[in-house]
């Protein structure tokens, strides 16, 4: 499927996601406020650990597997079954030491230990929610868009529908709670929309582990496992170092502003998942690779800054409309930050060419140290000019990574050459 035909498709999917989180971003900003806002984000961080360390981490392999075995449905077969079952083991384990850990979690996480039983939750619902993310990225692989679209569709107004309600009735608690049922709810429907394909059958999901298979995925599992920790760890120490010196307030506006940002990238970033990544596991030809390259940055880079130049200048509009006037001191966020979405998008075009290519040394190294790099340029920053400091390290560390990124492309692509000649 093309690029332009899967990002139209996609962007139904991203329009009632966009839609949908503009509406909870409301409610969350009126009935959390700037302080429950920031614990939220701590929270999602955490449930994006262990989901990964649940088996999501091996999601990226499932997609690149299924697409480059296209024409060999066995060895389609074995990396699911291998992938599930690694899943379900990986989700009990987690699950485990999310129980024995909760009361822990709740003080350093949510500076409350009332909340622990959130973690209970947390921890019952991670076999589906593991399960969820398989389906879903067997899916992405088959390029079945279209029940990619609607899965997305019907997970984002069960989103809104579940997070809303609770929040409404039971404020930050009911939030947290709604954040991890609401994945596993979204299996049931994606599992009777896979199950009506004609490529699909359950037996496909259960056998034996296939060592083969195991091998192709222990690449990706580890990338998987690095992102995994890095990204939220990351952003949970920013955030930590925020409330710590300038207090919660000043972590929920950067929330806010990075929410912002999540909100308006979907359709770019869901692109890049949906349509880039299968297609790199395909090419063989470094010529192939730049033309793909090329085309993708002609597609993504102009929505990306045209977003970027509209919230800039609709930024206290859109203040006062997701959120509330509690929130207005985010405004002076919204230049770097902006400036950061389109460094980092630039940047991701070519760093999704180590997911593709399986560069799995140079995508720990990297990932471990831009991680590093973010952490110490935002609480440099911080220091010398206060909350702005982070969106400042934003950008600077990921121009330092296009760079990177760049260099290492070349290299990979003069390897193809060498390769095919």
């Amino acid at each position: 499927m093309s690029l332009v035909k899967t990002s139209l498709l996609n962007g139904i999917a991203v329009v009632v996601k966009v839609a949908s989180a503009l509406v909870l971003n409301k409610i969350l900003a009126v009935y959390v406020g700037p302080a429950g806002y920031a614990i939220i984000g701590q929270f999602q961080n955490a449930v994006s650990i262990v989901v990964s360390l649940a088996g999501g981490l091996v999601s990226t392999g499932v997609t690149k597997a299924t697409a480059e075995h296209y024409d060999n449905e066995a060895r389609q077969h074995a990396v699911w079954q291998t992938a599930i079952r690694f899943s379900l083991i990986a989700s009990l384990l987690a699950g485990g030491i999310v129980l024995a850990l909760g009361d822990w979690l709740a003080m350093w996480l949510l500076h409350s230990k009332e909340m622990s039983s959130v973690f209970t939750w947390l921890a019952l619902a991670l076999p589906a929610m593991a399960a969820n993310n398989l389906l879903l990225a067997i899916v992405n692989g088959k390029k079945e868009v279209g029940i990619y679209v609607i899965a997305n569709i019907i997970g984002s107004l069960l989103s809104l529908l579940v997070i809303g309600l609770l929040a409404y009735y039971w404020g930050l608690y009911g939030a947290l709670v709604a954040f991890t049922i609401n994945p596993a709810i979204v299996l049931l429907s994606t599992a009777i929309m896979v199950a009506r394909r004609d490529w699909f059958k359950g037996k496909f999901l259960w056998g034996s582990i296939n060592r083969t298979a195991l091998r192709e995925l222990s690449g990706f599992g580890l990338m998987g496992l690095i992102s995994a920790l890095t990204v939220p760890i990351t952003y949970m120490f920013i955030r930590d170092h925020l409330v710590t010196n300038l207090g919660l307030s000043a972590a929920g506006y950067w929330q806010a502003s990075w929410k912002i940002s999540e909100i308006y990238l979907m359709l770019v970033t869901t692109t890049l998942s949906v349509y880039y990544l299968p297609r790199l596991a395909e090419i063989r030809k470094a010529s192939e690779l730049k033309t793909e390259i090329i085309k993708v940055y002609r597609f993504v880079m102009p929505i990306v800054i045209l977003g970027a130049v509209i919230i800039y200048l609709l930024r206290d509009f859109i203040i006062r409309i997701l959120f509330t006037s509690d929130f207005l001191p985010m405004r002076e966020l919204f230049p770097w930050q902006l400036a950061g979405d389109v460094i980092k998008i630039g940047s991701w075009v070519l760093a999704y060419i180590m997911l593709g290519r399986a560069m799995v040394k140079v995508f720990v190294i990297t990932e471990i140290a831009f991680s590093i790099s973010f952490i110490s340029l935002s609480w440099l920053l911080v220091t010398q000019f206060g909350l702005i400091g982070v969106p400042m390290a934003y950008g600077i560390n990921y121009c330092c990574y296009w760079v990177v990124m760049g260099y290492l492309v070349r290299n990979e692509m003069q390897k193809m050459e060498t390769v095919t000649q």
